[in-house]
């Protein structure tokens, strides 16, 4: 499949709360316009869209780490908006294991599920992706996530496949909760 328009984003955070942020929390988010095949018509089998998820996701992964640069993905998560002439299951069937497996190998490994969110809208619409530390989803500092806005997109026919990346939990993070440095051996998996 043909990626039309890719989109990319960072946030980037220096302070909170007043107080200075060591190293910066940098999140960023990258997308993959695509024609959808299924717009308008059902179709049971949507192996095709799995398939083309690896290069897809290929594709805007090493752009997401590219953006993360000097800093390493410490988290990651998952989203698909769908155009209004497809199905939410569109956008699913795009972010199934094969394409987590990539967003793992982008950043370096990674045992943890991986957070998704994923929607029908017009245009222009806002998402939430959830971030969730990459080797243990229960790292309380690193529930996170980065909203985008995708100006121009999806259009009815299109899906926007996103993946995200942090390089660190939360400024300020103090609510308890496993620590990051506690995850050795833990199976994130569960």
């Amino acid at each position: 499949m043909l990626i039309k328009r890719t989109l990319a984003f960072i946030d980037e955070a220096g302070v909170e709360a007043g107080q200075r942020v060591d190293p910066v929390l940098r999140k960023v988010a990258a997308v993959a316009i695509i024609d959808n095949p299924f717009a308008g018509r059902f179709e049971r089998d949507l192996s095709p869209l799995t398939d083309a998820s690896v290069e897809i996701g290929r594709h805007i992964c090493q752009l997401a780490v590219a953006l993360m640069a000097p800093h390493k993905p410490t988290s990651y998560g998952k989203a698909a908006v769908i155009g209004m002439n497809g199905e939410q299951e569109h956008g699913v069937a795009m972010l199934t294991t094969v394409f987590g497996n990539v967003m793992r190998d982008a950043a370096g490994g990674g045992k943890a599920w991986i957070s998704s969110f994923t929607k029908r809208a017009a245009p222009g619409a806002t998402i939430d992706i959830p971030l969730a530390h990459k080797d243990a989803l229960y790292v309380r500092s690193h529930y996170d996530g980065i909203t985008i806005t995708l100006p121009d997109a999806p259009l009815p026919d299109e899906l926007a496949i996103i993946c995200a990346f942090a390089n660190r939990g939360r400024p300020n993070h103090r609510v308890g909760g496993l620590a990051a440095a506690d995850i050795k051996g833990i199976d994130g998996l569960t």
